[in-house]
Order: C-alpha cells, then sequence, then structure tokens
C-alpha cells in the first residue's frame, strides 16, 4: 500500500463523500453533470506540515473550462431547478438574444461562484471524513513524503 500515491488511496473515501456531498451539489446553482465538469479541472493537495496540514482544492484551473461549462448549461437546455415547460422557451429566447448581441453573455455570477468555491467545501467535506476514519494522518505523511520526493 505504500507504494500507492495518497490520492490512489482516497479513491474509495471520495466515492463516499461524492455521495454524502451530493446535496450541497444539489443546493447549488450547478447540475451533476457541471460539477463533475468541474471536478475534472481541480487537483486536490495536502498543503502544510503536521498537525497544521489541511486538504485543499486547487481551482486554478477552473477558470479554463468555464466556457466549457457554459455551454454544458445551454446543452442541458436551461438552469436547473427551472420549471419543465418555460426551459425550452427561455432558453431559445436567451440564445437568439445572446445571437444578435443583446444578451448578458457569460455565466451567472451565481454559478461561476459555485464552480470555484465548492470544490473547498468538498476538500474540508473529505478531510473531515479520512480525519473520522482516523486515516488524516497518514494521508497527510504520504503527501509530504511525495512532495519531498518530487522536488
Amino acid at each position: 500500500m505504500s507504494d500507492r500515491g495518497w490520492r490512489d488511496r482516497i479513491v474509495g473515501d471520495r466515492m463516499q463523500v461524492d455521495q454524502d456531498f451530493a446535496e450541497t451539489v444539489r443546493n447549488s446553482s450547478l447540475s451533476r453533470s457541471e460539477w463533475s465538469l468541474v471536478m475534472t479541472a481541480v487537483e486536490l493537495d495536502v498543503q502544510g506540515e503536521g498537525e497544521s496540514a489541511t486538504l485543499v482544492a486547487d481551482t486554478s484551473q477552473v477558470e479554463s473550462i468555464l466556457p466549457e461549462l457554459e455551454d454544458l448549461a445551454e446543452r442541458m437546455g436551461g438552469m436547473p431547478g427551472q420549471q419543465g415547460g418555460s426551459d425550452l422557451g427561455s432558453g431559445l429566447i436567451d440564445s437568439i438574444r445572446d445571437s444578435l448581441g443583446m444578451g448578458g453573455g457569460g455565466m451567472d455570477a451565481e454559478k461561476r461562484n459555485d464552480a470555484l468555491g465548492l470544490p473547498g467545501k468538498y476538500a474540508t467535506a473529505l478531510q473531515r471524513h479520512l480525519e473520522q476514519r482516523g486515516k488524516w494522518a497518514d494521508i497527510r505523511e504520504a503527501a509530504l513524503t511525495e512532495r519531498s520526493a518530487g522536488e
């Protein structure tokens, strides 16, 4: 087990936290598909050493997928939580407005904030999960060892 990277060692824990975190995603402006796309651009890392170490979400690459996130929302027919009948009409009207240069254009602020903010909450939830399972000390030490070996 020691030859596996620390990220590989927490795959099962991530699956559990993913299930628990699903409600947070449902209560956000992001759909499950959008959340999955966001997480492809997020790198989890352990920052600090010893007892002060924390699991953090590096969201520096999220900006690069925001256009695709916006496209995904458009392909899905609008925002999650909208009433069924209005999705097609408002999506069509928004598309026409955008093509004429009259739309607001770009991603709404709430969705952008969720795309950049939820990964940090996820990292906190994952660290809490690892602490509750008695795994956090081993994971942070493995991360430190990997970081030291890479330098």
